[in-house]
């Protein structure tokens, strides 16, 4: 992935100055804390700037940060120290990363919708293998009406989420709460405005 046009362009996103996503947490993860709970291992992938793995380590969970972009993770190193908390950071290709089996407590995925199809599948599968049994998981992406918002996310439908796209692949969780709604997010420069979300909760 390194190299390629995608990671060239995220570097290039997340080089410039500030925070593309904003300082703050993503609304829907910030409304999960009391499922988060205050401690076990907590995976947030595609992690980019750090906003939602230190909002996790904030409440007390041990986090790993995933990213690709060495540029996005410098940031994400000096949010943490900024808000006194301590937060593992590793880069990866989130699509080949090697997700240890039974291992986290929670994963969160938020917006990671640059993953075609095919690399979809292989992130979703990962998620589910590297889930301790009980495990929480926590997605947030745009319905394929954001390419009509126009207010941030990728403009091919086919990486957008619908419901029956992440009831196929999590249907087989102890328990899925699938929520779709349109609504305004600020987050940073990178999302502003109406926005076609869909979110899950899921338990393995």
């Amino acid at each position: 992935m390194s190299g390629s046009p995608e990671f060239e362009r995220w570097q290039q996103r997340f080089g410039e100055p500030g925070y593309l996503f904003g300082t703050a947490p993503n609304a829907f993860l910030k409304s999960q804390a009391a499922l988060l709970g205050k401690s076990g291992r907590a995976l947030s992938i595609a992690d980019g700037e750090g906003r939602n793995g230190v909002f996790m380590a904030e409440l007390g969970l041990d986090v790993l940060s995933l990213d690709f972009s060495p540029v996005a993770q410098e940031k994400a190193r000096k949010l943490a120290a900024a808000r006194g908390v301590a937060m593992r950071v590793e880069q990866a290709d989130i699509v080949n990363w090697t997700y240890p089996a039974d291992t986290y407590d929670v994963v969160a995925g938020i917006f990671f919708q640059f993953a075609a199809p095919a690399e979809r599948d292989k992130i979703f599968a990962g998620i589910k293998r590297t889930l301790k049994p009980g495990g929480l998981l926590l997605i947030e992406g745009y319905r394929p009406k954001q390419i009509e918002y126009k207010t941030g996310g990728p403009s091919k439908v086919e990486n957008l989420y619908t419901r029956q796209m992440l009831e196929e692949a999590f249907g087989d969780f102890a328990a899925l709460d699938i929520n779709e709604h349109d609504s305004i997010i600020e987050e940073g420069a990178g999302h502003g405005g109406m926005s076609a979300l869909i979110d899950l909760v899921g338990r393995k």
